[in-house]
């Protein structure tokens, strides 16, 4: 187990694919409030909502009792994680775990996961999983990710990576969960953006660009995809109505 870490929720109220999904109804409850509960589960010392918009924080004032306002500005989740790193005044070996407001069906076991593989790893830890069906290997909103021998990443895309032709070959999902510590994310903030993070837009092409290393763990648990589109958000309700059907039984 892991010593003690802090969870960030970074929450955008203009989301691109999916306006608003933050604040999307499931079942009487946001969208968000499901991810904190799950958050609420792991070994979190402490979970804190960062949201640009008023109206977030309205939402989430009766379920979450720490919420951070941030600036609107930020390129990335994890600018704006480090700004509520900022406001709280953690310490730069203070850990800080990146729960993206779309998560709603994450294990709170793979919370403690990522905040427990960086006591092993410099830098960055985060998560992945194997790609069972060929129409997530194709989708665009599916990151795949490629690991070297010591399973540090060496590419991340939205594309179908690596090609592999007609051999078999196990390939990666990126789950997009970070943990990191307060003193990295200050120098990720001050790196400009690369071209490869603004072509895939994905912020982890960042720290690749800078030569650092990403340590990605398999999961011990499965971790559903989050939550990018319409058809996602119904899959999602889907999910939970059938485990709360299940547990009213």
């Amino acid at each position: 187990m892991t010593g003690q870490f802090f969870v960030v929720i970074p929450a955008r109220y203009d989301s691109s694919r999916l306006p608003v999904k933050a604040l999307a109804d499931i079942h009487g409850k946001p969208l968000i409030q499901y991810v904190y509960e799950q958050a609420q589960q792991s070994a979190a010392h402490q979970i804190i909502i960062a949201t640009d918009d008023r109206r977030i924080a309205d939402a989430v004032s009766s379920f979450c009792p720490k919420i951070c306002m941030t600036k609107k500005t930020h390129r990335s989740g994890s600018d704006r994680v480090y700004e509520v790193c900022q406001q709280m005044n953690w310490h730069d070996d203070d850990i800080v775990v990146n729960l993206q407001g779309d998560e709603p069906l994450i294990p709170p076991s793979l919370i403690d996961q990522v905040a427990s593989n960086l006591h092993q790893h410099i830098g960055v830890s985060t998560l992945c999983q194997v790609i069972e069906e060929h129409a997530e290997y194709t989708a665009h909103n599916v990151v795949k990710v490629v690991r070297d021998t010591r399973n540090c990443a060496l590419y991340f895309s939205r594309a179908p990576i690596p090609w592999t032709g007609n051999q078999p070959f196990t390939i990666y999902r990126h789950i997009g969960i970070y943990a990191y510590r307060v003193g990295f994310l200050q120098r990720f903030v001050h790196w400009p953006v690369s071209d490869l993070e603004r072509a895939e837009s994905l912020e982890q092409l960042r720290i690749l660009s800078q030569g650092e290393s990403i340590y990605v763990d398999a999961a011990r648990a499965f971790a559903p995809a989050g939550v990018d589109t319409a058809e996602d958000l119904e899959r999602v309700r889907n999910v939970l109505k059938t485990t709360r059907d299940a547990g009213a039984d």
